[in-house]
């Protein structure tokens, strides 16, 4: 398969993505924004008015990197492993096996459509908080990356989770019982530093706390632990899901049988 072809393949998924995630936007679009707009009223209007600053900032400006970031987590998430699993379910993914595409190809279509939704909703939910507070840009290429790599991180786990899907229910397990209580417990409402020194240290097990601070540094240069650090780990991460999903594609893991 030539280059220019493999290039039309790629383009054609991703234009295939765009045109779902706009044509049902009060599925993909809406719901996170007014959940998000939630959390501003209620945390950040009503309740963090009432708090001090956290590292010289207003409560609801601390909160905004992670609610964006938590936001992107999420859309990233479920649109990589609903995705997936529909392709399997109305087998479409039959036609991508099929086809000269290699897997590499077809594993980048969908880590780029969880990765092209989960900015599109970011953008709209950035765009929310400026109703509600100010924000600064600290390093724009801290930022951005910091978004990018998260939300591939985080396709790459929704395609493991739609690898292994066996129904339905098997797609709202992770995100129910392992992704919404390491997002909660990942340091977008608090700072670590508020807590003793022992769990202090039991967050640092959470990797989402690294792409929180990480974000959050991008924004206002503030961090719990040091930006290298952050990204250390989001590298690490990437790389063994990187290999877990080549893995499984070569062995046809919930695809070919």
């Amino acid at each position: 398969m030539t280059t220019s072809k493999m290039w039309i393949a790629y383009t054609t998924m991703m234009r295939k993505e765009l045109v779902r995630i706009f044509r049902i936007w009060a599925q993909t679009i809406l719901p996170p924004v007014v959940t998000t707009s939630l959390y501003f009223i209620v945390f950040g209007t009503f309740i963090g008015s009432q708090l001090a600053p956290i590292q010289g900032l207003s409560y609801i400006q601390f909160i905004v990197p992670g609610l964006i970031m938590m936001s992107v987590i999420t859309s990233s998430y479920m649109n990589t492993v609903s995705n997936f699993y529909f392709a399997k379910f109305m087998r479409n993914i039959d036609e991508m096996l099929v086809s000269p595409m290699p897997d590499w190809l077809v594993i980048a279509g969908f880590i780029s459509g969880g990765v092209m939704r989960g900015l599109i909703v970011g953008f709209f939910v950035l765009l929310v908080s400026l109703f509600f507070t100010q924000l600064a840009i600290y390093n724009a290429a801290v930022l951005i990356a910091a978004i990018i790599m998260t939300s591939v991180l985080f396709s790459l786990g929704g395609l493991i989770n739609g690898i292994y899907a066996k129904g339905f229910d098997g797609i709202s397990i992770v995100p129910t019982f392992v992704l919404t209580p390491l997002t909660y417990l990942g340091g977008i409402f608090y700072s670590i530093s508020q807590f003793p020194e022992f769990w202090q240290k039991v967050s640092l097990f959470n990797p989402i706390l690294y792409m929180v601070n990480a974000f959050r540094w991008g924004f206002f240069g503030v961090s719990d632990v040091p930006v290298w650090i952050c990204f250390s780990v989001l590298i690490a991460c990437m790389l063994i899901f990187t290999a877990v999903v080549v893995i499984l594609f070569k062995r046809g893991m919930g695809v070919k049988n």
